[in-house]
């Protein structure tokens, strides 16, 4: 992850659990990215890391939804073969999955989700 992308979600993750207070932890970050040894990311597809998850999960259902994966990205970033495979994995499976760039798309998303009922 980028240092831009990393502030981006760092605002945006402090920005729920200020609003958000009581679900605040129902926000959280899925460390999947980075650079590891081969070591390391062999112990970590053991314990069930998956290429491709989103950044951020919310397990807070909706009337329509199970929970709501975020991505979040740079205005310039893409997202990697493995986002888009899982992207519509979860989508086919009934969660909703968004793409976010800036805390001002992450505070759209999340309250159109929470709103959805």
């Amino acid at each position: 992850m980028s240092n831009l992308e990393s502030r981006i979600q760092q605002a945006c993750v402090r920005w729920f659990r200020i609003q958000h207070r009581k679900i605040g932890n129902l926000l959280f970050a899925v460390p999947n990215g980075g650079k590891r040894g081969r070591v390391t990311a062999a112990i970590l597809k053991g314990e069930g890391v998956v290429a491709g998850v989103s950044d951020l999960l919310l397990l807070y259902p909706t009337k329509k939804y199970g929970a709501l994966c975020i991505e979040m990205k740079t205005p310039q970033g893409r997202q990697s073969k493995s986002q888009k495979e899982w992207q519509a994995l979860v989508e086919n499976a009934g969660y909703k999955y968004v793409v976010c760039r800036s805390i001002d798309d992450f505070m759209k998303e999340v309250n159109d989700y929470l709103n959805e009922g």
